[in-house]
């Protein structure tokens, strides 16, 4: 009983991960892990980008696929010290259900990501954490592992950025990426062996903190951690070429397509780089091959970036390739396990932005060449003429709360450059970089389990619905 309180009260902090693990069903240890997990997670993707993306893909009256998910939430995002949280925390709590303060990733509640001069725990993309400062909390991915299922992580985003790392390094600040980095390499300095023979499938970007700075990247220790990964039997893709060509036969497989962040969806080279759609649909046949449960997650990483950058026809465009994503894991995954009666499939976001839709527009439609829809300009519903600010000016249905582009004086608009893709959306604020928002954020789900998502939730809460769905 006092070991079941201790679990519940820590999420299984580190020293408990066994014991914690240990707890799960019978019929899960005593068959095996038989049963899959799909988290998708679009980063910054609040209710205004999904409803905003929605408009710009297929128009008013449509739906993405995220739409259609049959059981749906809304999930609180507050982090243990913000009440607007960064991506480290917010993932956090999903992967460990345990509230943890900005920057830290996968760490207990006190874990501090600054020393008492207030410097940050990270030098040149490098840290431990110091001794009493915290300590690790077992994420869903590495119990899971340790239960025996397959695992696989998925982003267009560094795959050491703050959300794919959440779910297998232990750090106190984000920004130690080579850190992080060692913690996915098997047999090396700093792996996490809580990974056991490593996490299955490795597929994003960021190969800068995988390689020495010898040969252009950003490792101050000298190490390939490619070659290494290679060295374990790892199947290796640097392009699409060689992402074509990794093994579906349940080898583990990793590719690292950029040297920092994949392109944004709008500006892919097929050629070069796998859609977030295509790594998808690689993972899940990697670990399907296994012929054992698995869980894989996959972050629509660049929605984030954009809307960081007030450029929502990249954020858009993002949105809607994950979506793409999500459609494609549905139809797999209802081929593989018809009705979804063993799979559970969850869509969600970290956090909100402050991307808003502005005035009294009529219906745009969906964005096509010559009609901007939802990128271009308010244009009242009764008269179809455009709305003005108290100036006279025009103003755009899009605009953010904060960011890059405040005008010092408004004026007319070009509706030309309305369409390109480096169009940067008005912001109220100036900021050097636009900031999250602190609303609740969108949560659908479909497959085993699914019903226990409903209402208004907390982020952590997700963690503890999923292990139940699953009997962990």
């Amino acid at each position: 009983m006092k070991m079941k309180m201790l679990c519940s009260a820590l999420a299984g902090a580190s020293l408990l991960l066994s014991a914690c693990v240990g707890g799960g069903s019978s019929s899960t240890t005593a068959a095996g892990p038989s049963r899959n997990v799909l988290f998708f997670l679009g980063d910054g993707m609040g209710i205004t980008t999904m409803t905003a993306a929605r408009i710009y893909s297929v128009g008013e009256d449509g739906e993405l696929t995220m739409d259609k998910l049959p059981e749906t939430a809304f999930v609180h995002t507050f982090s243990n010290d913000a009440q607007v949280t960064d991506s480290a925390p917010s993932m956090a709590a999903y992967m460990t259900g345990v509230k943890m303060n900005n920057e830290v990733i996968s760490m207990t509640p006190e874990t501090r990501a600054t020393d008492a001069s207030g410097n940050a725990y990270h030098s040149s993309y490098d840290s431990t954490c110091p001794s009493g400062n915290g300590q690790a909390v077992p994420t869903l991915l590495e119990q899971m592992k340790a239960a025996g299922y397959g695992t696989g992580v998925v982003s267009t985003a560094r795959i050491t950025h703050a959300t794919p790392a959440a779910t297998y390094a232990h750090v106190c600040h984000r920004d130690a990426e080579n850190t992080i980095a060692a913690a996915l390499v098997p047999g090396g300095t700093g792996y996490n062996a809580r990974l056991g023979d490593g996490v299955d499938v490795v597929l994003g970007g960021g190969s800068l903190y995988f390689t020495p700075k010898a040969d252009g990247g950003r490792r101050n220790d000298g190490r390939n951690l490619i070659d290494e990964l290679k060295a374990q039997k790892y199947s290796f893709a640097a392009n699409k070429s060689e992402f074509d060509k990794l093994p579906v036969d349940g080898s583990r497989i990793a590719g690292l397509f950029t040297k920092d962040h994949m392109a944004y969806d709008l500006d892919r080279d097929a050629s070069k780089e796998p859609s977030l759609a295509e790594m998808t649909g690689k993972a899940i046949d990697v670990l399907s091959a296994r012929k054992k449960g698995f869980f894989l997650m996959v972050e629509g990483g660049r929605i984030d970036h954009a809307l960081h950058a007030t450029n929502a026809r990249r954020a858009l465009q993002d949105t809607v390739a994950f979506d793409d994503a999500v459609k494609l894991a549905l139809d797999k995954m209802n081929r593989i396990d018809p009705g979804l009666r063993n799979t559970l499939i969850v869509v969600t976001a970290d956090h909100d932005h402050t991307l808003h839709l502005n005035g009294y527009a009529a219906r745009t439609g969906k964005t096509e060449a010559g009609k901007p829809g939802v990128l271009g300009l308010v244009k009242n519903y009764v008269d179809g003429k455009a709305s003005t600010d108290v100036d006279g000016n025009p103003y755009t249905i899009l605009g953010f709360g904060n960011g890059p582009r405040r005008l010092a004086t408004r004026g007319p608009i070009d509706t030309a450059a309305l369409e390109s893709p480096d169009y940067l959306q008005e912001a109220v604020v100036p900021l050097a970089s636009e900031t999250h928002g602190g609303g609740d954020v969108f949560l659908g789900a479909q497959g085993m389990g699914a019903d226990r998502f409903s209402g208004v939730i907390d982020n952590t809460d997700v963690f503890t619905l999923i292990k139940k769905s699953v009997g962990l």
